[in-house]
């Protein structure tokens, strides 16, 4: 491969394939409080369930309003954490053959609570289980010293630990235009906790936001670069129901990339990374009944042929237009 990918360090680490378990603990997220931004723009409430964790999603359409309200009546959320972990370890299993298999807090902040409570909910889930890494999804404004030291506690049970920080752009113009809640500095100062107390950090992107070109996107590389990031996550604009982002979009006022210019960017972006840079994600995956734009977008295993094919007729290789500061 012309990128590292995540199939390939996860085998060099453990000497075997290994599959996120991911749950929902029943977190919600600051970003959707009233009294801030009411969430980002992009968000459609579901908070990222894992799709062999959605236990119903009936009545929903991409032309729903759709909002966290409404999430917790139409998806069936938070069924005990021992019961998503063992129907997402019976699922990777029969689907894959899965032996080895990482906990991963997926859905909304799973940093969002006090240490007492997160240590108690983390204790009692990593107890469920023999797990290689403990992986935990959160925001940039929602880690501190005292978050980080009880993650980076977990390493003590021989646990690799990954802290996923949503960055999605370095363009604070951006970030305030989708109502992040946060800013760049936000993003890199969060990252230098989470390497002070030995935390391995994943990082999310997303390619084809309102406003942004490849200058944006070249800056956002530069940026997870700069903190130091050990792997990405890389989506592409995906614009689902009952959005502020799908409103915009009925009315004309944003677009969303043809597969052909996503590849090109994509391809752009990762020549910008480290080349040590573990990639874990190239595209978004959102079910088609909540999925406004782009409805005949290809499947993510077109995506990477047509990558891996474009990238062996450049030449190019992930990182070898990387050059550090």
């Amino acid at each position: 491969m012309r990128w590292r990918t995540y199939s390939e360090y996860l085998k060099s680490r453990y000497g075997a394939s290994v599959f996120r378990i991911g749950v929902d603990a029943g977190f919600s997220c600051p970003n959707r409080d009233a009294t801030r931004h009411g969430g980002c723009a992009f968000c459609d409430g579901t908070g990222s369930v894992a799709v062999y964790q959605r236990r119903s999603e009936s009545g929903f359409t991409h032309s729903s309003a759709f909002d966290a309200d409404v999430a917790s009546t139409v998806i069936s959320r938070c069924a005990s954490i021992a019961d998503q972990i063992a129907k997402g370890r019976e699922f990777l299993a029969r689907r894959y053959g899965a032996e080895m298999f990482s906990l991963y807090f997926q859905s909304f902040t799973n940093t969002y609570d006090s240490v007492e409570n997160l240590r108690r909910i983390y204790d009692s889930a990593l107890e469920l289980g023999d797990f290689r890494e403990f992986i935990v999804s959160t925001r940039p404004d929602q880690i501190d010293d005292g978050k980080a030291e009880l993650l980076a506690s977990y390493r003590d049970r021989g646990l690799d630990v990954w802290v996923e920080l949503g960055l999605q752009s370095a363009n604070d113009r951006t970030l305030e235009r989708i109502g992040r809640g946060h800013d760049r500095k936000s993003y890199l100062d969060a990252a230098e906790i989470v390497s002070r107390h030995g935390l391995l950090l994943s990082t999310h992107v997303i390619i084809g936001l309102p406003g942004e070109g490849r200058p944006d996107y070249e800056y956002t590389a530069e940026t997870v670069n700069e903190a130091r990031s050990d792997a990405i996550k890389i989506h592409n604009l995906h614009i689902a129901g009952g959005t502020r982002l799908a409103d915009e979009y009925s009315l004309g006022a944003v677009r969303v990339m043809e597969a052909d210019e996503y590849v090109e960017e994509l391809e752009n972006f990762i020549r910008h990374l480290r080349p040590d840079m573990i990639i874990q994600r190239l595209v978004s995956e959102t079910p088609m009944h909540r999925l406004v734009a782009p409805r005949d977008f290809p499947d993510k295993n077109r995506i990477i042929k047509m990558l891996e094919a474009r990238m062996e007729k450049d030449d190019a290789w992930e990182g070898d237009l990387y050059s550090e500061a």
